[in-house]
C-alpha cells in the first residue's frame, strides 16, 4: 500500500537540518514527507496530511500582540502557514503542529499567544533542551491522553511563546506543572493536534512516535475513504505498545 504523503513546513533558516528528522519520524509511522517553506509552492489538496513545524516566532500582527525585540520573525512563513492551516481545516486534512506549529494552529483559528510565556507562568519549569526533562500532564478525556496511555509525560522544550486564548474549535490537551498550555487539539474529527514540545527529537520513545503514527493513520484513512475521515486515533490507541 502506498504511503500517505505529508506536507511539512519548516523554517528557511533551519529547515535543511530539521526536515530530515521530521521526515524520518513520518517514515517510521508509515508515511512519506514533502518539504514546504516560504517561497516554495505548497498545496494542501496535493497531500494527505500536514505538519506545521517549529522554529521562528509568530508575528504579533497576526493576533494583536505587542512586538518583542528578541522575537525572530519570518512574515512570509507566517502567511504561508496560516493559509495552509485554514485550507487544511476546511478540507478536513489531518494536521500536526510542533512547537511553533501548535501556536500557528491556534493563531490561524483566531487564538492568541503569550509572547513571553515564562514571565506569565513563573512557576513553570523553564528548560531549553531536546532531551525529555520537562513534565507535562495530559487532560483527562483528551485524545492526547488516550493516545499516550498515561497522564504524565516527559518531554523536551525549546519555546518561549505559548498559547493564550484558544482558537475556534480547539481545547487544551496538556499543561505543564505551572499551568502553561502544552498541547491543543481539535474538539472533533478529523485529527488536529498541536504539541508545544518536539516529538521528532524523541523518536527513541515509543509514546512520542505515536503522535506521528496518529497523524499518518488519519492521513491514510482520509485518502482511503476519499476524504471522509472517521475516528482517526483508534489504531494508534488500541494497538498495545510497550513503554
Amino acid at each position: 500500500m502506498a504511503r500517505p504523503l505529508i506536507g511539512v513546513t519548516v523554517s528557511r533558516r533551519s529547515g535543511w537540518r530539521i526536515f530530515p528528522l521530521v521526515a524520518f519520524n513520518i517514515w517510521l509511522a508509515g508515511g512519506r514527507a514533502v518539504r514546504w517553506q516560504a517561497g516554495r509552492e505548497a498545496d494542501v489538496s496535493a497531500v494527505h496530511g500536514l505538519v506545521i513545524g517549529g522554529g521562528d516566532d509568530i508575528s504579533p500582527d497576526f493576533y494583536g500582540g505587542e512586538f518583542v525585540t528578541s522575537a525572530r520573525l519570518d512574515p512570509a512563513r507566517d502567511e504561508l502557514e496560516r493559509r495552509l492551516v485554514s485550507e487544511a481545516w476546511a478540507q478536513n486534512t489531518p494536521i500536526l503542529g510542533i512547537c511553533r506549529g501548535a501556536q500557528m494552529i491556534n493563531v490561524a483559528l483566531g487564538g492568541t499567544l503569550h509572547q513571553d510565556a515564562y514571565k506569565v507562568y513563573s512557576t513553570s519549569r523553564h528548560v531549553w533542551t531536546v532531551l525529555p526533562r520537562k513534565t507535562v500532564s495530559t487532560m483527562k478525556g483528551s485524545r492526547l491522553a488516550r493516545l499516550m496511555g498515561r497522564t504524565g509525560l516527559r518531554v523536551n522544550a525549546l519555546h518561549s511563546q505559548a498559547v493564550k486564548d484558544l482558537g475556534d474549535g480547539l481545547v487544551v490537551a496538556a499543561r505543564d506543572e505551572g499551568g502553561m498550555i502544552q498541547a491543543v487539539e481539535r474538539i472533533r474529527d478529523p485529527f488536529a493536534l498541536g504539541v508545544q514540545w518536539h516529538p521528532e527529537h524523541l523518536f527513541y520513545l515509543r509514546r512520542q512516535r505515536r503522535i506521528f503514527r496518529a497523524l499518518v493513520t488519519a492521513a491514510r484513512a482520509g485518502r482511503d475513504r476519499h476524504g471522509q475521515i472517521g475516528a482517526v486515533c483508534e489504531e494508534a490507541d488500541l494497538e498495545p505498545l510497550p513503554v
